[in-house]
């Protein structure tokens, strides 16, 4: 006689799978039986402050929008006055072996880093400097650096 394939571990296996076949089928017949029937879509309305409400909104708290007034895309920038691009600060570090240092806005206190490619005058610590800002790989730089 010849052994049977099926294991007992196939076996359980099996009986596992058509368990959880017969329970899908089970929980999906009880949420059609739960289901009112001529409930529909519920719908979802918003109110004039931006909520989610289930209540429709107030007619007469409605507002008339010129369709014209709407602007799709970025706004134009108003003219504004043209910052002066030249700023004062002091070096609060430079080391001219390395060719680099830092400077200090008088205006807001940042500090900012200089190369030694961006310094017009000879400068050293503790100078008052003129310069300008230029954006780098790590935040803003000083730039035409000059000693005042």
């Amino acid at each position: 006689m010849a052994k049977s394939q099926q294991t007992f571990n196939k076996n359980e296996k099996e009986k596992k799978r058509l368990k959880k076949r017969e329970d899908k089928r089970k929980k999906k017949e009880a949420k059609k039986a739960e289901k009112i029937p001529g409930q529909g879509i519920q719908f979802v309305y918003v109110d004039h402050y931006g909520n989610l409400t289930d209540t429709p909104p107030d007619p007469d708290m409605k507002l008339q929008v010129d369709a014209e007034s709407i602007v799709i895309g970025v706004p134009k920038k108003e003219e504004m006055e043209a910052e002066d691009p030249v700023r004062k600060g002091k070096v609060s570090f430079f080391d001219s072996s390395k060719g680099f240092g830092f400077i200090i806005d008088s205006e807001n206190q940042e500090k900012y880093f200089t190369h030694i490619s961006g310094i017009i005058d000879e400068i050293t610590e503790n100078d008052k400097v003129s310069f300008e800002l230029e954006r780098g790989l790590k935040g803003m730089n000083a730039v035409k650096v000059k000693k005042i």
